[in-house]
């Protein structure tokens, strides 16, 4: 199984202060063809103004992570957190049995651009958790978010793992896949072949019972999201 969803095929929001593409369904977006894949429900492509964000709400039985690509966030949540998210590090929030939060552009001169991305849990009414954490930049993949949060990953209720993929212009890579999982790829920046696909910033490929997969980096630098996900 192969299906690319094309950057230009992407739900889009502007609130003035907001704007995002979703790749899948999510707000006033909707494509019953896209509901999200496995476990993973929501990535959208947020950017937001100087000094605005998203004001305190909830969420529940939700993993959500963000993956700020520049500029910093400032996060406040009702358990007590209240932390700055800089360009390139990670955040894992589990919203478990409930909880409030809020998301703001830290700068109020510049603007934020980041990842939000929602994977449903397979463990519900848990006690809310915060995780964050800088991975750095070494090239090939990098493994960020795991169950069991071995190697000092941050830990999510599901089993699915994220990892950051980083390639150099002309490298040749292989992605990890194994039988009975679900794949998918977001592509932030750079160009890539991927199973004889081209993939262009902004797109995204769901890829399930495959054997192997290589590519090749077509234009550099890439960085990348890769899922490993339950089928």
């Amino acid at each position: 199984m192969l299906e690319i969803i094309r950057s230009a095929d992407r739900g889009q929001a502007q609130f003035g202060w907001l704007t995002s593409k979703h790749s899948f369904s999510f707000g006033h977006y909707y494509n019953p063809k896209q509901m999200g894949f496995s476990a993973l429900r929501v990535i959208n492509d947020d950017r937001v103004i100087a000094g605005a964000g998203f004001s305190t709400h909830g969420h529940r039985n939700m993993e959500i992570i963000s993956y700020v690509l520049d500029g910093h966030i400032a996060h406040k949540d009702s358990a007590g957190n209240e932390k700055i998210l800089p360009a390139g590090e990670f955040q894992l929030m589990s919203a478990g049995k409930g909880i409030q939060h809020s998301e703001y552009n830290a700068s109020k001169t510049a603007p934020l651009t980041f990842l939000q991305i929602w994977i449903e849990p397979n463990q519900q009414e848990g006690e809310p958790r915060y995780q964050q954490k800088d991975f750095g930049q070494a090239f090939g993949l990098t493994w960020v978010i795991t169950p069991d949060g071995r190697n000092g990953t941050l830990q999510i209720r599901q089993d699915a793992q994220v990892a950051q993929l980083r390639l150099t212009e002309g490298d040749a890579f292989e992605l990890p896949v194994v039988a009975g999982r679900a794949y998918y790829l977001h592509l932030i920046s750079g160009t890539v072949s991927l199973a004889e696909q081209t993939l262009a910033p902004g797109d995204g490929i769901k890829l399930a019972a495959i054997a192997s997969l290589q590519g090749n980096v077509l234009q550099g630098p890439v960085n990348a999201i890769w899922f490993d996900l339950p089928a």
